[in-house]
């Protein structure tokens, strides 16, 4: 990892409605988990709230995902998620994320985010973004 990509690690705790009926946490699950890295990552890394940005006209949009499935994460694993912004642009944000469970890789992925205003045209992301 390059020191200027920002980075961030959340805990999770697969939720039994996350899961299937043999307790294997669904596909569906891993973009919620992304999600929740990006979130805290844009708090730790700049102060502020996803709130905070849509408050002031700017939208993030998940136009790109990719997830790489590996091992299955349980009901009640505890997982570690690592996320990084891996690029930018004028209006895009770009991530990296990779998931384990007791250092072992269970998933990684990527998203790109586009800046849209209320009206859903693309727009340059805030300055400190």
């Amino acid at each position: 990892m390059n020191e200027a990509e920002p980075s961030g690690r959340i805990e999770i705790r697969v939720r039994y409605s996350e899961c299937d009926p043999m307790g294997v946490a669904h596909h569906t699950a891993y973009p919620v988990w992304f999600e929740m890295g990006r979130t805290e990552l844009l708090r730790a890394a700049t102060g502020l709230r996803y709130r905070d940005l849509e408050a002031q006209g700017f939208f993030l949009a998940v136009v790109k995902l990719d997830v790489r499935y590996k091992r299955p994460a349980r009901y009640d694993d505890v997982l570690g998620l690592e996320t990084t912004m891996t690029g930018s642009g004028r209006a895009k944000l770009e991530h990296a994320y990779e998931l384990f469970r007791d250092g072992v890789l269970l998933a990684t992925g990527s998203t790109t985010l586009v800046c849209l205003d209320s009206g859903g045209r693309p727009r340059p992301l805030p300055d400190g973004l």
